[in-house]
């Protein structure tokens, strides 16, 4: 595991403009999920995976929130456009992110860029990380992240 401990006690702004802090939320399990960028493909089949499954997450008093260094804006307009009912958080200033440590070295078209390594991780109802997923394949991932909260 990283150095991660707990929910980080950092305020961020949600898809709404409005200020969340995680650390505030105790007594939800919560699974916060980092992703590249809004609208795109491996991106939006993971927000579809787990807006399907999020009644089930619901039923394990879970709390669901994407993250990325996406602008509230461009949050939003994902949200509409796919209709998830979860909240997605913007890290434009990358607090969370290196946080985490999620922002990584990536090869894209030839070219060394920084980027969000896709990652996710589960906390208990007391703020404590259980578990992380580090380069995570969009697809069936929600599945696994459910299973393991339904396990807690």
């Amino acid at each position: 595991m990283s150095g991660v401990k707990s929910v980080p006690k950092i305020d961020i702004q949600n898809s709404k403009g409005d200020t969340v802090n995680l650390a505030k939320l105790a007594g939800q399990n919560i699974v916060l999920y980092f992703y590249p960028k809004d609208d795109t493909p491996g991106c939006t089949i993971e927000g579809h995976e787990f807006n399907k499954l999020l009644p089930d997450f619901k039923k394990a008093n879970c709390i669901v929130f994407g993250i990325s260094r996406d602008t509230v804006k461009s949050h939003d307009k994902f949200i509409c456009k796919y209709g998830y009912n979860f909240e997605l958080l913007s890290d434009i200033d990358e607090k969370f992110c290196k946080y985490f440590d999620v922002i990584k070295e990536k090869n894209m078209y030839g070219k060394t860029v920084l980027g969000i390594e896709r990652s996710t991780f589960i906390f208990s109802v007391t703020g404590d990380l259980i578990k992380e997923y580090r380069k995570v394949k969009a697809e069936g991932h929600a599945a696994i992240v459910l299973n393991d909260v339904q396990s807690i």
